[in-house]
């Protein structure tokens, strides 16, 4: 029976240092490989196959010993038949025409195997559906539309203000940053090192044994040279809350009395989070633009805030920045933030609810599809979700201490008042 050639182009000698170019034993030309034992290329290795085939015979018309190169190698078949069985090339390694076809069938069956095997892998693959996909979409085109990285309208706000009589809040405050810039280069490395450098309870210990002269009635009456500014910039979030919880797949679907009860209870929380994007883990300040909106925690105790609601909103946004979440897990929560059928005065708690639902099933989609090693990161947000539960109570608790005083009431706007003013009735 005739035999039929398959080239052997595996390279089984192990010394053989692919960087190195290879070249044709035969002719100089630029070898592809080993074929029939033997480092050739691609034209002398048909040539040999041809050859062995035919059972050709040649003749030299020259001496018989002609130098094969890449330009004469067809000029004499004899001495190039004859150089292809010197550099080791054999007849032997031709296969037969079964042998050819069972391994063209060998080697189908395992492309064929692996085909399968990649469809059942890309089967398996985490997927976000076309649904899902839009709702993250549309969540990111509000976000892009309620936040204004240049921060410019900021100048449009009552100027910041912060002379004004040291008070105990602005000195704990001051204390807090000094020692927050001594530790900065710690963030990037532990995630303990806001516990180890920063030991809030230990700062407030310290601050009451630091305490033991009374203050005067003129320091009680601590200054609030901030608040103007503070609440046109809280005013202002709220409005672009409003904004992204419009473009909220399904929210403008809810009854009025449920949006706005969403939004009364929710607006502190998100902007809380919205806030995290301009938070700054070197000095723990709200970077807005220029130094003149730039904000430290002393600013907002020139609020009337203080470390009861500052202390646990700094441990908030560092450990929110600490997750490196993208900007898609971002808006996703929230808007889930912002869904909670549990609110106060949410009346249709099942519509809620599946509205919420569905974009934490989107967001444990995004997950595992971006941060296959991320079990835990889905946990860990909605657990931040609870922190701001907390902040909220707080939160409500000084702006009801506040909004009990008229001279610092009326610095308020009538949206601040109208959003947070529910909870004061």
């Amino acid at each position: 029976m005739d035999s039929t050639v398959v080239s052997t182009s595996s390279l089984p000698p192990d010394e053989f240092d692919r960087n190195v170019p290879r070249i044709c034993g035969v002719c100089g030309d630029k070898a592809t490989g080993f074929h029939f034992n033997a480092m050739t290329c691609e034209g002398c290795k048909g040539f040999f196959r041809r050859s062995m085939k035919r059972k050709a015979s040649f003749t030299c018309p020259f001496n018989g010993s002609c130098t094969i190169t890449k330009d004469n190698r067809r000029h004499c078949q004899a001495c190039r038949l004859k150089r292809c069985v010197d550099i080791g090339m054999m007849k032997e390694f031709i296969l037969t025409d079964e042998e050819v076809q069972r391994k063209k069938d060998l080697i189908q069956r395992r492309k064929d195997e692996e085909a399968q095997r990649e469809a059942e892998r890309e089967a398996r693959r985490p997927r976000l559906t076309d649904e899902q996909s839009q709702v993250i979409a549309t969540l990111v085109e509000a976000h892009h539309k309620t936040y204004d990285e240049s921060y410019s309208d900021f100048r449009r706000f009552r100027p910041p203000v912060r002379e004004g009589p040291v008070t105990r809040s602005a000195s704990r405050a001051a204390s807090l940053h000094s020692l927050s810039d001594a530790s900065s280069d710690s963030f990037s490395h532990s995630p303990e090192s806001v516990d180890n450098k920063l030991n809030f309870n230990n700062l407030l210990m310290m601050y009451h044994e630091q305490g033991s002269s009374p203050e005067s009635s003129e320091e009680e009456a601590s200054s609030f040279s901030m608040l103007p500014h503070l609440a046109d910039l809280v005013s202002y979030s709220i409005q672009k809350v409003i904004g992204f919880a419009k473009m909220i797949p399904g929210f403008r679907e809810l009854t009025a009395e449920d949006q706005i009860a969403l939004l009364k209870s929710s607006a502190i929380e998100v902007i809380m989070l919205r806030s995290n994007q301009s938070f700054n883990l070197e000095d723990m300040s709200w970077s807005c633009g220029g130094p003149d909106f730039k904000y430290r925690i002393s600013d907002v105790t020139k609020a009337g805030h203080t470390l009861e609601l500052l202390e646990p909103l700094v441990k908030f946004q560092v450990g929110l920045k600490k997750l490196n979440l993208q900007e898609e897990e971002h808006v996703l929560l929230m808007a889930i933030c912002l869904l909670s059928p549990d609110r106060p005065g949410v009346q249709d708690h099942a519509r809620v609810e599946a509205l919420q639902d569905r974009l934490s099933e989107t967001l444990q989609a995004y997950i595992r599809l971006h941060h296959p090693g991320g079990r835990l990161l889905y946990a860990k947000m909605i657990q931040k979700l609870a922190d701001l539960r907390s902040l909220n109570e707080e939160h409500s608790k000084q702006y009801r201490s506040l909004s009990f005083q008229p001279e610092h009431s009326m610095q308020l706007t009538p949206l601040v008042l109208e959003v947070f003013g529910s909870e004061v009735s």
